[in-house]
C-alpha cells in the first residue's frame, strides 16, 4: 500500500449545474480547448489542436466502442426493471459473449432490483419478421452487482444483435435524461471500433475526420489501443481518503506494433483521455514485472498501487522495451490484460508527456489524476474554465495539459 494520505475534501470545487453540458455540440470540433503549457493558461477551439502539438509527436487514442448496455424489462404488474450490462461473465470475453446465440451471463447493475425476486423477466421483439422472446434470469445477487443469465428462443440472432435491437446507450446519470437517437452517434468517438465499454472515453469525442487529417501536416502519428470503460467511472469516491478507495478493474488490449511506437516516443506521448493514460502507465507496470522476474503475468490485473513500486530512475522506454522483448519471446503479437491503477499526486509518469482530457467531477479519481499531471495548478485551470464559460463533464469542452515532471507534491 502506498504510504500517503489524500483527503478527498482537498480535491473539490464548486460545479454549478448549468455548467454541465447536457447535450453534445452540433459540430464536435467547435468545442473549446484549454491550453496549459506548464506555465500559461489560454484557450482556443479543438479544431486548431494540431497547431499546439509538437511536430513528429505520437497521439494515442482509445478505440473502444460503447455498447447499448441498458435493457428495460416490465413485469406483468407493470413494474419497470432496468438491467445494465457491465461485462460478460460466461463466456467471459466480449467477442464470444456478443456472438452467443442461445444464452450468456453478464455482470449487471439492476434498477428496481427489490422488485425482481425469483421470477424470470421476458420481452418480445421482432427479428427478420419472426417474434423472439428474450428472457432474463437473476442467478446471483451481490452487494452492488448481480449475475444475470439471458436466454432466447431463436438461435439465428446473437446477443450482440439483441443489444443493438433492444438496448440503449448508457449515457452518464448526471445528464438526468433518457438517451436519444442522437446519443447513439454522438456518445461514440469517430474512431470507435471494439465493442465493450459502458461509458465513452470522452476526450476523444471532440475529434472529427478533419482534425485527424490535420495531424499529417505536422507529421504527427496517431495510433490506437483499447480499454473498455466500466461503470466504475460513474462511481463517486465515498471514502474520506483516496488511499481507502478501491479502484474498479478495466480490461485493455494493445498490439505489439503500437507498443513499439509508444516505446519509441516515451516519455513524450500525447494521451487522448485518462483511459489512454491509465492503459499506457499500466503497460509500464507490466514492463517492470518482466525486469524483475522475466514474466509478464498479464492474467493478474495491474494493482491499484503497483506502479508506485517502480524506482524513479527507471525510464518508461526501458520498461516498455522489456515488455516488448518478453512478448517476442512468447510469440505474442497482442497483449490482453486488465488494470486497477490509481494515479494520484506523487505519481511518476513513465510514458505520457501531454494529456487531452475533459473537465471532471469534484472529488473524483479523475481529478486526482489531473492533480498528478499539473500539481496544484489544477485549481487555476478549473477556475479559468469556469470563468470563461467552458462546458464540463462528458459532453463538455476539453484541455491540453503538459505533464509537469518537476512537481514537488506535499501531502
Amino acid at each position: 500500500m502506498i504510504n500517503i494520505d489524500l483527503p478527498l475534501n482537498s480535491f473539490t470545487y464548486t460545479l454549478p449545474e448549468e455548467r454541465i453540458a447536457k447535450s453534445p455540440l452540433e459540430n464536435r470540433d467547435d468545442s473549446k480547448l484549454l491550453l496549459f503549457d506548464g506555465d500559461n493558461i489560454s484557450q482556443t477551439t479543438f479544431s486548431s489542436l494540431v497547431e499546439h502539438l509538437e511536430p513528429s509527436s505520437l497521439l494515442v487514442c482509445n478505440n473502444t466502442k460503447v455498447i447499448r448496455a441498458r435493457i428495460i424489462f416490465f413485469k406483468p404488474t407493470g413494474a419497470r426493471i432496468e438491467i445494465f450490462c457491465l461485462e460478460p461473465s460466461a463466456p467471459a470475453d466480449y467477442e464470444r459473449a456478443f456472438a452467443a446465440n442461445e444464452s450468456c451471463e453478464w455482470l449487471c447493475l439492476i434498477g428496481g432490483r427489490k422488485r425482481w425476486k425469483s421470477d424470470n423477466l421476458e420481452i418480445k421483439f421482432i427479428h427478420n419478421d419472426t417474434e423472439v422472446t428474450l428472457s432474463a434470469e437473476l442467478k446471483e445477487n451481490m452487494d452492488r452487482e448481480s449475475i444475470v443469465r439471458f436466454f432466447w428462443d431463436n438461435n439465428n440472432i446473437s446477443f450482440g444483435e439483441i443489444l443493438q435491437t433492444l438496448g440503449t446507450i448508457p449515457i452518464p446519470p448526471y445528464l438526468a435524461r433518457e438517451s436519444t437517437e442522437r446519443d447513439n452517434t454522438c456518445y461514440q468517438t469517430v474512431y470507435s471500433k471494439i465493442e465493450g465499454s459502458v461509458a465513452a472515453p470522452t476526450a476523444g469525442l471532440h475529434f472529427t475526420p478533419k482534425v485527424i487529417d490535420s495531424l499529417k501536416s505536422k507529421n504527427i502519428e496517431r495510433c490506437e489501443l483499447t480499454l473498455h470503460v466500466g461503470a466504475g467511472t460513474f462511481l463517486a469516491v465515498k471514502s474520506e481518503s483516496a488511499k481507502d478507495h478501491t479502484m474498479h478493474i478495466e480490461h485493455f488490449e494493445i498490439d505489439i506494433d503500437t507498443l513499439k511506437k509508444i516505446a519509441t516516443h516515451a516519455p513524450k506521448v500525447i494521451a487522448v483521455g485518462t483511459t489512454s493514460v491509465r492503459t499506457m502507465e499500466s503497460l509500464s507496470v507490466l514492463g517492470y514485472r518482466t525486469i524483475k522476474s522475466g514474466n509478464i503475468d498479464e492474467t493478474r490485473a495491474v494493482g491499484q498501487w503497483e506502479a508506485y513500486d517502480i524506482p524513479k530512475e527507471v525510464e518508461g522506454r526501458e520498461l516498455l522495451q522489456s515488455l516488448i522483448a518478453a512478448m517476442e519471446r512468447r510469440g505474442l503479437t497482442k497483449l490482453s490484460s486488465s488494470t486497477g491503477i490509481m494515479i494520484v499526486p506523487t505519481y511518476n509518469f513513465k510514458v505520457v508527456g501531454q494529456l487531452i482530457t475533459n473537465f471532471h467531477q469534484p472529488q473524483s479519481t479523475l481529478l486526482l489524476l489531473i492533480n498528478a499531471v499539473v500539481g496544484e495548478r489544477w485549481r487555476e485551470i478549473y477556475k479559468y474554465a469556469l470563468d470563461n464559460e467552458f462546458r464540463f463533464l462528458s459532453y463538455g469542452d476539453s484541455s491540453l495539459l503538459n505533464v509537469n515532471r518537476a512537481i514537488k507534491h506535499t501531502l
